[in-house]
């Protein structure tokens, strides 16, 4: 079997590569919402990070869709240099109650990010959108985020498709958050989640129950070896003595 020349080993290798580069870009690329996952009941705050995928423009807009078939009663954003947010609600088709109980009619249905003048993601370049919302609905395990990145060129690129289970993943997948169950055993359950001090508390109380034990043993140890000292010297007393003793 005759082998190959060096240079078409080379330009074998050089498609190869670029081949397996394109088809790997692409899962670099994605707008996605950042942590993936969530606690569903709680509240809890993402980003949205949306990356510039192309060579020779900018993106200056984002518009992300919030659902309203599971709503969120509670959504902010935050604020970001060089970009204006923009608040849009919607009438719910069916009417929530607040954990205060209150009657609420409708909610957050869209937000939308511009960029100021002279600001824009570049090429190569990525941007977080953050948001806080909740409570999160326990009627659903995900909640999708319909997104459409626009470019300083007009281009705009709808990141609307939803992944379906078996089926490969879409050409522009929506951010999706995954909603998990509360753990009913979690004495956070249900709550914001943010880092509580309750487990650091019970650290706290075993690390000083635990030093507290130690402290004793050391004690006691020094207990037995001060007696046994005692002992010792009394033992040699008696027998000086007794030696002293016609």
């Amino acid at each position: 079997m005759r082998s190959l020349p060096a240079r078409r080993l080379t330009t074998v290798a050089a498609l190869t590569t670029g081949s397996v580069l394109a088809l790997a870009a692409p899962a670099f690329a994605h707008v996605t919402v950042q942590p993936g996952n969530a606690q569903a009941g709680g509240y809890t705050a993402v980003a949205f990070r949306v990356p510039d995928e192309s060579d020779t423009a900018g993106t200056t807009k984002l518009e992300v869709t919030v659902p309203t078939d599971h709503p969120v009663t509670s959504v902010s954003t935050q604020p970001l240099p060089g970009w204006t947010a923009t608040v849009e609600k919607s009438k719910l088709a069916t009417p929530v109650k607040s954990a205060k109980g209150a009657v609420i009619t409708d909610a957050v249905s869209k937000i939308t990010w511009t960029a100021d003048a002279g600001t824009k993601i570049g090429p190569g370049q990525f941007q977080e959108f953050r948001i806080s919302l909740g409570p999160l609905p326990t009627d659903t395990d995900k909640l999708v985020f319909k997104a459409l990145q626009t470019y300083d060129d007009g281009n705009v690129v709808r990141w609307i498709d939803e992944a379906q289970s078996g089926q490969p993943e879409p050409q522009h997948p929506a951010p999706t958050l995954t909603l998990t169950k509360a753990d009913a055993a979690s004495p956070a359950a249900g709550g914001h989640q943010m880092g509580g001090s309750g487990s650091q508390d019970a650290t706290v109380s075993v690390g000083a129950a635990r030093s507290d034990d130690s402290t004793a043993r050391t004690l006691g140890v020094v207990g037995i070896v001060v007696g046994v000292i005692g002992a010792g010297l009394g033992v040699l007393g008696l027998r000086r003595k007794s030696s002293v003793t016609p």
